[in-house]
């Protein structure tokens, strides 16, 4: 973990480590939706390709994960009959791609899931495929 100083607040950056895995297609359905997209171009600075790249952790990245549930987080407010979610800013692989980390807001959700949303698709741009391993750098703030 690595901190630095901005605009007098401690940023602190969490690294993770997964595989990739694919999902059930329920992110292209919540990153398709407009209130989603209005909310997450608002609070992110973009528009979520749809769908999530799905990251299975495992070891100490689970702790970490865990510990996001009770970070300071951008949260997105649900529309009537669906669920919310919280983000925070990151980056990914080696060219670090800027994205986001969504957790949603759903009882027992695995807590050794990231679903991670970019403005494009980042499977293609990284090349990506099942079991590939990958590193997530979360801001937390």
């Amino acid at each position: 973990m690595s901190s630095t100083r901005e605009n007098k607040e401690l940023t602190k950056i969490v690294h993770v480590k997964g595989k990739i895995f694919s999902g059930s297609g329920k992110g292209t359905y919540f990153t398709a939706l407009p209130w989603v997209r209005r909310q997450m171009r608002e609070k992110l600075g973009f528009e979520p390709h749809p769908g999530t790249l799905n990251v299975r952790l495992a070891g100490e990245s689970v702790e970490v994960r865990k510990l996001l549930e009770n970070s300071k987080a951008l949260k997105i407010s649900p529309e009537p009959g669906y669920c919310g979610g919280k983000c925070f800013k990151a980056c990914i692989g080696r060219q670090n791609v800027a994205c986001a980390v969504v957790l949603p807001c759903v009882e027992n959700y695995p807590m050794d899931v990231l679903e991670v949303v970019a403005s494009s698709n980042l499977r293609g741009m990284l090349k990506l495929k099942d079991g590939d391993e990958v590193e997530v750098r979360i801001v937390l703030e």
